[in-house]
């Protein structure tokens, strides 16, 4: 059981990969109030965990009930980030918008907690596919609590490492920020094209053999 355990949490934690968004989380709120930026890894770290919480739960389910592959998966979330992404190189934002809510704070900028930062970059279908995965492999109540460990744990060190990444930015600077995030536009606009050819890597075969 322990075995699993450590299996399950090297597994979760490597495909979250949080090390690895730090320097898209920095572009995309180079212009964030500290409370702000807090707030955007608070929600993404929470978005993580009841993601792959409800595809750990429910995944086959809810692929299965709505007829769609994880092929499509990625292919819809590749085209989703690709369009984020080109609007990154563009500089582009969305329209600013108050709510009485947010008021005090001024105009705020779109919240990019949630996507791109969570959805897919943290819990994206390579994460999503290995909750459900360990899911179908754990055998008895205690092997089915550690995935749900695995990703609690997962959630809360992706908190900590994006909370402690705005020190990094401070040593950059504006100019160094500006260049960044048109840098992790491109990276992006790759990952989104890699998740297209990796979901037509999997429907294709199926395609040919259906045409046959």
């Amino acid at each position: 059981m322990l075995s699993f355990a450590l299996a399950a949490f090297s597994a979760v934690f490597s495909v979250v990969d949080p090390f690895g968004v730090v320097p898209v989380y920095l572009a995309m709120t180079a212009a964030d109030t500290r409370e702000h930026k807090a707030r955007t890894a608070r929600r993404a770290a929470v978005a993580l965990a009841l993601t792959l919480t409800l595809f750990g739960l429910l995944g086959s389910y809810i692929l299965r009930f709505f007829g769609i592959s994880l092929a499509a998966f990625r292919i819809a979330g590749g085209v989703l980030l690709f369009l984020y992404a080109v609007d990154m190189l563009r500089a582009q934002r969305s329209r600013q918008r108050v709510t009485p809510e947010e008021e005090a704070e001024g105009i705020e900028k779109p919240d990019t907690s949630i996507f791109p930062l969570a959805i897919p970059m943290l819990s994206g279908p390579g994460a999503i596919a290995t909750v459900m995965m360990l899911e179908s492999r754990a055998q008895g109540v205690g092997e089915h609590l550690f995935v749900y460990a695995a990703i609690a744990v997962t959630s809360a060190l992706t908190f900590a490492i994006l909370l402690g990444a705005s020190a990094a930015e401070r040593r950059l600077g504006r100019t160094g920020m500006n260049v960044l995030h048109r840098v992790m536009g491109l990276l992006l606009a790759a990952i989104a094209v890699q998740f297209v050819v990796d979901g037509l890597a999997e429907a294709l075969p199926g395609i040919v053999r259906t045409i046959r």
